[in-house]
């Protein structure tokens, strides 16, 4: 096995242990179940989920650096801002165990729940 086969696996084990984590972790499976079927910003977010802005920033940008939520759309606030409303792209996730690594199993949000 190659230098660069045995980096680029490792890679992808380690982007699917950060994605399982991030989806074991309570607070950015609510953020991604409150945003599954419409787009909502991050203060409607802290709101619903009743959680910290900052916590809630946090775990979007988290999420966005995983590729499971996505800007949808812009809203414009009263004074001019531009407002990101966020979106999840995943409408599921299987995880298996098969030998000594997870499979791992993304579902696209199709707009519908599952």
């Amino acid at each position: 096995m190659s230098k660069s086969n045995i980096i680029q696996q490792l890679d992808e084990y380690d982007i699917t242990q950060k994605i399982i984590e991030t989806v074991a972790n309570v607070c950015s499976r609510s953020v991604l179940f409150s945003i599954l079927t419409e787009a909502k910003d991050a203060t409607q977010i802290a709101d619903e989920l009743k959680l910290s802005i900052s916590n809630v920033y946090k775990t979007l940008a988290h999420l966005e650096d995983l590729a499971l939520v996505n800007v949808d759309t812009f809203k414009i606030s009263e004074e001019g801002k531009k407002i990101k409303m966020y979106k999840s792209r995943i409408a599921g996730v299987e995880i298996k165990i098969k030998g000594i690594e997870p499979v791992l199993n993304l579902y696209p949000n199709n707009g519908q729940e599952r």
